[in-house]
């Protein structure tokens, strides 16, 4: 024999739902007492606690171990890499000489990248170092904090600077300058005490072999480089990192391309030659060297 369940009203589900909530006759709230209550909060609460202190004191001493300037490990590659100014997509510089608005762009990148080394703003932050040599400063015990760094001048880009210059950089004439810096990497002696330059060839294409390699130097015809020989001095290095060398200005090799074949996508590649900065690992394509498309496009 089935007992059916007497069905309750809407009413009765009130009533019982209120009397769940609070109970006069055993002045429970929600199924509690206030004393029972009153533990559970304190358990939590003493919990929680113990886990925001033991969090906290284990941030405090790992914090102890790490430098405000220096990481504590550098997990980076032995060789650093190149970088071209202006930045573009996929390292594409294309020029149309007769449509200003398709390198106005590049000047604009270009005016804003390099107001930094105007020669009243560096000669107002910077120091003016002795060239062939390591701008070396130890702490010796003591912090040492900010590092002073060494002047590099906008007008040592000589016909690249871009001052007073009414080609704009080369791009309203077609011949473009392309800006090569090498990325920061903190305590390094790049060049081990020896002299070091960027070079740029016709880059060896893919799909065509040696072939390639001749017509992209063809193409690329001549060009010549600010500072002169695309030297790089070492007065510049070591670097200490973006806290410590709060200045720091970065060394850069300016690339004026004087008569690259119209109408022809040419395959550029720039490098660093270091003594202490290998260039040809396969493995890796960006250490020590930077690749680009050039298109000077006339109509």
């Amino acid at each position: 024999m089935v007992i059916q369940k007497e069905k309750k009203s809407r009413g009765q589900v009130v009533e019982e739902w209120k009397e769940f909530v609070w109970n006069p006759r055993t002045h429970q709230f929600m199924g509690r007492t206030g004393t029972s209550w009153a533990f559970i909060l304190l358990f939590y609460l003493v919990f929680y606690g113990f886990l925001t202190a033991m969090f906290t004191l284990t941030m405090w001493v790992m914090l102890q171990t790490v430098s405000d300037h220096t990481p504590k490990y550098q997990d980076r590659l032995a060789t650093p890499g190149l970088m071209i100014r202006p930045k573009t997509e996929n390292l594409d510089v294309i020029v149309n000489i007769s449509d200003p608005e398709s390198w106005d762009q590049h000047v604009q990148k270009l005016n804003k990248f390099l107001e930094p080394y105007n020669d009243s703003i560096q000669a107002q932050k910077n120091d003016v170092c002795r060239p062939g040599r390591y701008y070396e400063q130890p702490d010796n015990g003591v912090l040492n904090y900010p590092k002073r760094a060494c002047q590099f001048n906008r007008t040592q880009l000589g016909n690249c600077s871009g001052i007073g210059d009414p080609t704009h950089y080369g791009y309203s004439t077609g011949q473009p300058c392309v800006f090569i810096k090498m990325n920061r990497v903190i305590n390094f002696y790049a060049g081990a005490n020896q002299s070091m330059n960027v070079t740029c060839v016709g880059k060896r294409l893919q799909h065509s072999r040696d072939k390639g390699r001749d017509e992209d130097a063809e193409n690329l015809g001549h060009y010549i480089m600010f500072p002169a020989n695309g030297n790089i001095d070492l007065m510049y290095f070591p670097y200490y990192g973006k806290k410590f060398h709060v200045n720091y200005t970065q060394p850069l090799v300016a690339v004026k391309f004087l008569n690259v074949t119209p109408n022809v996508e040419v395959n550029v590649e720039c490098r660093i030659n270091a003594a202490n900065i290998a260039t040809d690992d396969e493995r890796d394509k960006f250490a020590g060297r930077v690749a680009f498309k050039l298109r000077i496009n006339k109509t």
